[in-house]
């Protein structure tokens, strides 16, 4: 059994996750298998600090023991879980446990800028430590399925995304919410965007990437009129296909995931795909700013 540490409160993955690995408060249909939390760390934040005392007493009802500092982790846990919802603390959360060789998993969105993104890859592939960063959206079965063998569309030429895209000061752009979405769009093109536009409004944006290949594909953000729902059509050699995206067992097919990491060491994606979707990010934030003139994404 992997014992994990989890840093930092501000969001509902830290007991959403604890359910799901610890097998408690939770349908059986959740569960997780391989990995434990035993201990966990509040943390500070400057999104959401009103959420860290709820989540603080639920996590305390369910056993962990709460350490007041990351540093007392280390010799008591076999991989951590950053879980701050602001991505511009993530290189100071994870770096420590890179340092020392601890396996980790960061949660969405991995960096707020590139800068963060290569120092972070930089340290794990320098120290060939196991890192991983990825919206839960990236494993719905729904998404799994439209890229597998079988997909009904055949080969696929282009996609466009969407989903909730509200913004942060803290996490810039899509790096808040948008990062569902976008992570849809690269798990079913996959890597390869080199330019992008954006036509950017209070009210949404979308974002047209193109990739290397020739092929086009976009993600639209959606802040205005209903805009919590998920879904992705996808545009192929054999057909056309609209997919709504259900969230109910995300967390857990992305836990099956991030155990596997730890047990196996293999990477279940490639950090420069990783790499990418921040330079995809920042890229989009570049061209919103300046009435959507192309940026070329450079990583």
């Amino acid at each position: 059994m992997i014992k994990l540490g989890i840093v930092d409160f501000d969001t509902s993955h830290a007991v959403e996750f604890t359910k799901r690995l610890n097998h408690i408060d939770i349908a059986e249909d959740q569960w997780v298998d391989g990995a434990k939390v035993l201990f966990g760390v509040p943390g500070t934040s400057q999104i959401s600090p009103e959420v860290i005392p709820k989540n603080l007493e639920k996590l305390k009802e369910y056993g962990l023991t709460i350490l007041n500092d990351p540093a007392e982790l280390v010799g008591k846990v076999d991989a951590v879980l950053i879980e701050s919802v602001d991505g511009s603390v993530h290189l100071d959360r994870a770096l420590p446990f890179l340092e020392k060789g601890i396996p980790t998993y960061i949660d969405k969105p991995f960096a707020c800028s590139l800068k963060d993104a290569k120092a972070l890859i930089d340290i794990a592939m320098r120290k060939h430590v196991p890192l991983m960063s990825s919206s839960s959206l990236r494993y719905a079965p729904e998404v799994v399925a439209a890229r597998g063998k079988d997909s009904p569309v055949g080969e696929i030429i282009g996609v466009t995304t969407y989903g909730p895209a509200p913004t942060h000061p803290r996490n810039p752009g899509l790096f808040h919410y948008g990062i569902h979405p976008v992570e849809m769009l690269f798990t079913l093109m996959g890597p390869g965007c080199v330019k992008v536009t954006n036509l950017y409004t209070e009210g949404g944006e979308v974002v047209t990437g193109l990739w290397s290949d020739g092929r086009v594909a976009s993600v639209r953000g959606l802040r205005a009129g209903k805009s919590g729902e998920y879904g992705f059509t996808l545009f192929g050699t054999k057909g056309v296909v609209t997919q709504g995206v259900s969230t109910k067992y995300i967390y857990r097919e992305l836990l099956k995931k991030i155990v596997s990491l730890f047990e196996t060491k293999q990477l279940p994606i490639d950090l420069r795909e990783t790499l990418e979707i921040v330079a995809f990010i920042e890229g989009a934030r570049e061209s919103g700013a300046n009435g959507g003139a192309p940026v070329e994404i450079k990583v």
